[in-house]
Formats: structure tokens, sequence, C-alpha cells
């Protein structure tokens, strides 16, 4: 029996569903960022990165403010 499981396939939307995603998570958030509460330079997040197989859905976005983002990417 082998371990590891097999990839499946991501979730990605086009770019137009994107953005309207984008704008759906940033209410959801309160136009807030959700690690420190600046309404300034909002971004969307994946918790799961694409490059992880990570989808284009709401539960894997967040709002983070530029900062934020920045430091949840040299952490990784």
């Amino acid at each position: 029996m082998n371990p590891l499981r097999p990839k499946q396939p991501r979730f990605r939307l086009d770019p137009d569903s994107y953005s309207k995603l984008c704008q759906q998570v940033l209410e959801r958030d309160g136009w807030r960022c959700q690690n420190c509460g600046s309404p300034n330079d909002l971004q969307v997040h994946h918790i799961c990165p694409r490059s992880s197989l990570g989808d284009d859905v709401a539960e894997n976005l967040v709002t983070l403010c530029d900062g934020c983002h920045r430091q949840v990417h040299l952490c990784v």
C-alpha cells in the first residue's frame, strides 16, 4: 500500500470569478486585516498556497494587510 495520497487537481477560478470571490472575502472579513485589524492596503491571501494545491475557495482565503501578508510569506 502506498502511504502517499495521489494529488488531486486544485480548483482554480478564472480571473473574473476570482476577483468576485476576493471581493466577497474582503466583505466577509469586514474590510480588515484578520491578523492586525488594519483597514489599509488589504490583500487576499491563500491559507494553503496554490503551489501546494490550495483551492480558490472562500474557506482557503483570508484578508491580510500588505505588511502581514509579507510577514506570512517570509515565515513560510
